[in-house]
């Protein structure tokens, strides 16, 4: 696929500075680089500047007193023209603002710290995602996802014991039985199903009404990308799919997924949908996605913009899929 690396959250080409996560030395000298900066997260909100369409990853200095809440080491995650940057998490902190909207499918809400100037919030990624820049993206979902997986992998899989945090926060060592966990990515297949000129979409519970997206599910132990493919349209939809083959893949920090875009040809219409997977699939022409996309399709929401599903229709539509 010509444009695979324009998907939201990929291709920034961040230096992940991977030599120096267990070297000690060499990174207590980042700590105290003055070029050194920081992103911040509060429950997995990054902290943004700007509004609207122009959003911007905030980057602090380490000698700033808002890190005086983040409740963990700081996690390396890579350098900018040579100079480090890390993540501090500040879950801890109680904000006055609003957070009746926090952790839902649709968070427009923005947490605002005292210690901040003004335009200075804490934002759903999913929210901002196509507001910020392709190296602003790359690193706040690196951070989302990584400091995710710390919340629930405090203990060792093997024994229960607690773990405790190594290699600048990519690694966890259980001191009990000296057992190695590493950040946990899911591979999840999204496909774009077609027949001739429709497009099959599906919906889940919970979701806004009215939005529909290319159906997905995680691949299982064993699988291939392809398999998973053919075994999750089926389960979900009831449609039989031919050939498949590989497009794009996204990072996906919500909370913790690797996304393979595929297209696959259908080899049957009919629809049978499991209820206990989704809550309701059809088949959309390109008339109709393309009316769905610019707001005129009543009843047909499209994916939101930056997730890999709405990249995959649009490449469709444009017929750049190859």
């Amino acid at each position: 696929m010509r444009n695979a690396e324009q998907v939201t959250f990929g291709g920034s080409g961040l230096d992940r500075a991977a030599e120096i996560r267990g070297n000690v030395p060499a990174c207590a000298a980042a700590l105290q680089h003055p070029d050194t900066r920081t992103i911040v997260l509060w429950k997995g909100k990054p902290l943004l500047s700007g509004e609207g369409g122009a959003r911007a990853l905030v980057r602090l200095p380490l000698t700033h007193p808002i890190l005086k809440e983040a409740r963990n080491a700081p996690i390396l995650l890579g350098r900018e023209d040579g100079a480090a940057r890390f993540a501090h998490d500040i879950s801890g902190w109680v904000p006055e603002d609003d957070t009746s909207e926090v952790g839902a499918f649709i968070d427009r809400s923005e947490q605002r710290h005292p210690s901040l100037p003004d335009g200075h919030g804490f934002a759903e990624l999913r929210s901002a995602m196509t507001a910020l820049s392709p190296r602003d993206a790359e690193l706040a979902a690196t951070a989302k996802a990584i400091i995710g997986w710390h919340d629930i992998h405090g203990f060792c899989a093997r024994c229960g014991a607690r773990s405790e945090v190594t290699q600048s926060g990519w690694q966890r060592v259980c001191p009990d039985c000296g057992a190695s966990h590493f950040p946990r990515t899911d591979p999840v297949v999204i496909m774009l199903i077609t027949h001739g000129n429709k497009v099959l979409l599906g919906r889940s519970p919970g979701w806004p009404e009215g939005m529909y997206s290319c159906l997905a599910g995680f691949v299982e132990p064993g699988e291939t990308i392809e398999a998973a493919v053919r075994r999750e349209v089926w389960e979900e939809a009831g449609v039989r799919v031919g050939e498949v083959r590989y497009l794009s893949s996204q990072p996906w920090p919500f909370p913790a997924s690797l996304m393979f875009g595929c297209h696959g040809v259908a080899l049957t219409e009919d629809i049978t949908i499991d209820p206990l997977e989704i809550e309701d699939a059809l088949w959309a022409s390109r008339e109709d996605v393309m009316d769905a996309l610019a707001g005129r399709r009543e009843g047909l929401l499209p994916a939101r913009k930056g997730a890999i599903a709405h990249f995959l229709l649009r490449n469709w539509l444009a017929d750049t899929l190859e």
